[in-house]
């Protein structure tokens, strides 16, 4: 789970901030989080539904379908295909999910992974404990399960709704969290809940994950290949007693995923110039088939599958799993069940508990990465946030618990937990909102100057300093490097400058890969010449002149398409990405001088004059007011 590109605009002057409404919040949230809100009306409707006709709401789930010719066939009831079929699609989903975090995305590096991966085995473990507690007597101790999984689709719902203002590094945090959570509520699905095993259906399910696995070096025909060998595969877990929702999980970790390969997009580009001037259906062909190719199979997969699990699975399976029925004596009865309030202790107290908890004790001792914006009042409302467990919850709910009551009693639990847990994500949120000081969204530097990791030119202990967050495709920024070169020039050793990245991704497509191929540079100690010649040439950053001027510039070209492919590369420029969302930083160049935000122009003789007449370095801040 990746940050979203940051949206900016160019240089002219910034509107003063107002916080969006609820309702422009909720038009402005995208498909994730449409997505949240139709899982909400889906999970009202099933309540609805069998509050009006418990009967024939029961029917419906229960009616039988049968699939196949004469004596070869499968039988299941519709609530079996939702909950054994379709979840297994969105398993597949949430496995693509994982193997692309710990491939590319935000847990390839240890010390960026501890947090979110500490927090989230925390999170499983302490709230398993305190239901098991709780539950003590009732003979449904061995459901514990049902409270160490966090919904994600409602998490990212929720936090677009009522998160803080520029929640972007609390959002990377708590998706990879997510993504840990997953992994340990699937294993434990597999481990706690397989009522019986038949371990010769799993031979057969191993040999159609290796054919998968090799399924990558055919030249064409993958997809019919791929969709033949998971339905052999999901069936043979079927057969062996595994929940054969695990199936889509074994296959998605191996779907090969990586970054585009430059070479491979300048292919596609050629193919489609082609085609362009010379339009037929044999260049079309190949001009789509380069283009498709050049994105791993992963990414592929999740874009095509993401709708239909979004807007179709997820609200068919709420609308056949949330169900309960809620008259004065069942409420009266599950309110005074030890499940229901297990289940609502674990969740909400434990969930907040073990995830705040252990992200408090590792800032505390200086373990792991958090970067500026990603405070303990934010920490402590994306913890309230973990505990709406729904999607896994209740499909385990079906798998640890045979007694209709205690169902019943631990949905509402579920419900019950959400509903609390979203009303303290909310009020933590607009308490740290409110209890933050009255300056200007970012008036000040969030993260300070670093020597050892930003690019940075004069000495460490310049009495001035002048930092620029810029875009390599924007004329705005290559006009500004004209005035930095006269500035640096004027005030010699007595400034120190340094540069970070804030593509604009929606205006200049090439930017973040821009950004990109300069921190590549910099890994070969060329980082000042390839940043001087994508600013001298605004207009040519296509992929080829990417490898053009690497070329140029005596680099390593073969070391330099692999330092592309890097997650640290990625990460580098989404980590400047997501300080300038946390700094409100709306149009490049923005430049900050001695840690203040300097608001006028950027010619040679301004800035001079700017810097000059700056406070001390010694007067500001190291950090944030609002760090806690």
């Amino acid at each position: 789970m990746t940050a979203q590109p940051l949206e900016l605009t160019e240089r002219p002057a910034r509107p003063p901030r107002r916080r969006p409404s609820i309702a422009e919040r909720v038009r402005g949230v995208g498909e994730a989080r449409i997505a949240a809100l139709m899982l909400i009306i889906a999970t009202v409707a099933a309540i609805a539904w069998a509050n009006l006709s418990y009967e024939s709401y029961q029917q419906f789930w229960e009616m039988h379908l049968v699939f196949g010719l004469e004596d070869l066939n499968v039988e299941f009831s519709v609530h079996a295909l939702v909950n054994d079929a379709l979840m297994a699609v969105f398993f597949f989903t949430v496995g693509l999910e994982v193997r692309r975090e710990f491939a590319i995305g935000e847990l390839t590096r240890w010390s960026r992974a501890v947090i979110p991966v500490v927090a989230a085995i925390a999170g499983l473990v302490v709230p398993a404990v305190i239901f098991v507690l709780i539950a003590q007597g009732t003979g449904q101790e061995h459901a514990w399960g049902v409270v160490i999984s966090t919904d994600t689709a409602f998490l990212v719902g929720a936090l677009a709704l009522i998160g803080p203002r520029a929640p972007g590094r609390l959002r990377v945090f708590l998706l990879a969290l997510a993504v840990v959570d997953d992994i340990g509520a699937l294993s434990i699905i597999a481990l706690v809940y397989t009522d019986s095993f038949t371990p010769l259906p799993l031979l057969i399910a191993a040999v159609g994950l290796v054919a998968i696995f090799f399924t990558r070096y055919l030249a064409r025909g993958r997809g019919l290949v791929y969709a033949t060998l998971a339905i052999v595969v999901w069936f043979a877990f079927l057969a062996s007693g595994v929940h054969p929702t695990l199936a889509g999980v074994a296959i998605a970790l191996l779907v090969p995923v990586y970054r585009p390969n430059r070479r491979e997009i300048e292919q596609a580009l050629s193919l489609a110039r082609t085609f362009r001037q010379s339009p037929n259906s044999e260049y079309a062909r190949a001009a789509a088939n380069s283009l498709r190719e050049s994105i791993s199979i992963n990414e592929r997969l999740q874009s095509a599958y993401a709708p239909y699990v979004a807007f179709v699975i997820l609200p068919v399976f709420a609308l056949a799993n949330a169900g309960v029925r809620l008259s004065p004596d069942i409420l009266v009865a599950a309110l005074q069940s030890p499940i229901t309030w297990g289940v609502v202790a674990g969740l909400v107290v434990g969930k907040f508990v073990g995830v705040f908890g252990s992200s408090a004790l590792l800032r505390r001792f200086h373990l792991g990465e958090f970067g500026p914006g990603l405070t303990l009042d934010r920490l402590a409302g994306g913890a309230a946030l973990t505990g709406i467990g729904f999607t896994i919850s209740l499909f385990i709910i079906d798998l640890a618990i045979d007694d209709a009551a205690a169902q019943n009693e631990a949905r509402v639990g579920v419900l019950l937990a959400s509903i609390i847990a979203l009303i303290l994500a909310t009020i933590i949120f607009r308490i740290s909102d409110a209890r933050r000081p009255e300056v200007e969204p970012g008036s000040v530097l969030a993260r300070p100057v670093d020597p050892q990791r930003d690019h940075s030119y004069g000495s460490p202990d310049a009495p001035l300093v002048l930092v620029e967050y810029g875009d390599f495709q924007c004329p705005f920024c290559s006009k500004a490097s004209g005035s930095i070169e006269q500035v640096r020039e004027q005030l010699g050793d007595r400034m120190l400058y340094v540069w970070r990245h804030a593509p604009l991704t929606h205006q200049h497509p090439n930017a973040l890969a821009a950004a990109e191929a300069a921190e590549a540079a910099n890994l070969q100690g060329a980082f000042s010449p390839f940043i001087r010649s994508l600013l001298g040439d605004i207009d040519h950053q296509l992929p080829s002149d990417i490898l053009r001027r690497a070329e140029e510039l005596g680099l390593d070209v073969d070391r330099f398409e692999r330092d592309l492919q890097s997650p640290d590369v990625a990460a580098r420029v989404r980590d400047d990405m997501l300080d300038a969302e946390a700094m409100d930083i709306s149009s490049v160049p923005t430049f900050f001088i001695n840690g203040r935000r300097h608001s006028g122009p950027f010619d040679a003789q301004s800035l001079i004059r700017a810097l000059e007449e700056a406070p001390p370095r010694d007067d500001l801040p190291a950090r944030q007011p609002s760090d806690a």
